[in-house]
């Protein structure tokens, strides 16, 4: 089985105390996590992926616009990587840029309107581990993309977190018994 790792909008707007959406000490819990997974695909040169929420200011028909208050817009800080886990990237980046694959994403699942599926076949990956926030939006959505194309899904429960412990156990569940991921 060859992994990749998705690391999902783990940025200011939805970690920090101050981001625009953020899902706040329940995320800030999961930096640490989520270094240790990169230092462990580092160490097996396994691939990478920094998928980031992208949101246009100007934008007002995005589906999103509804929902939720203005996040992660082009050019704001609040689309940078939060804590260890942007440090730790950032290094890894410069050090090795072949393993880590940067990509925007403007829609809850990491595979609509990216070229995420064709380079995780190109590199022959059949299995994704998720990491990052929200466990029941953004995580799930990926789970389900990447359960539908036929990947092998594997979620670190220490490295994903939401706005709510509900929704994020209702996601937890749902992985396993619905996408049959595995929970580590």
């Amino acid at each position: 089985m060859k992994r990749a790792l998705l690391i999902i909008d783990y940025t200011y707007d939805f970690v920090a105390d101050d981001g625009k959406l953020t899902c706040g000490k329940p995320g800030q819990e999961i930096d640490d996590a989520i270094v240790n997974l990169i230092m462990e695909f580092e160490d097996t040169k396994e691939p990478i992926f920094v998928l980031r929420d992208l949101h246009y200011e100007s934008d007002k028909a995005h589906p999103e616009s509804k929902l939720f208050p203005p996040h992660n817009q082009f050019g704001s800080p609040g689309r940078e990587l939060y804590g260890n886990t942007a440090k730790a990237l950032e290094e890894l980046t410069r050090e090795h840029p072949e393993q880590v694959t940067w990509m925007d994403k403007t829609r809850y699942s990491s595979f609509v309107r990216t070229s995420l599926t064709e380079k995780l076949d190109e590199l022959g990956v059949d299995a994704v581990e998720l990491a990052g926030v929200c466990t029941d939006i953004c995580i799930l959505h990926t789970a389900i993309g990447a359960y539908n194309l036929g990947y092998d899904v594997i979620v670190p429960q220490n490295a994903v977190a939401s706005f709510s412990q509900e929704g994020h156990t209702f996601a937890l569940n749902h992985f396993k018994s619905c996408l049959g991921a595995k929970l580590v």
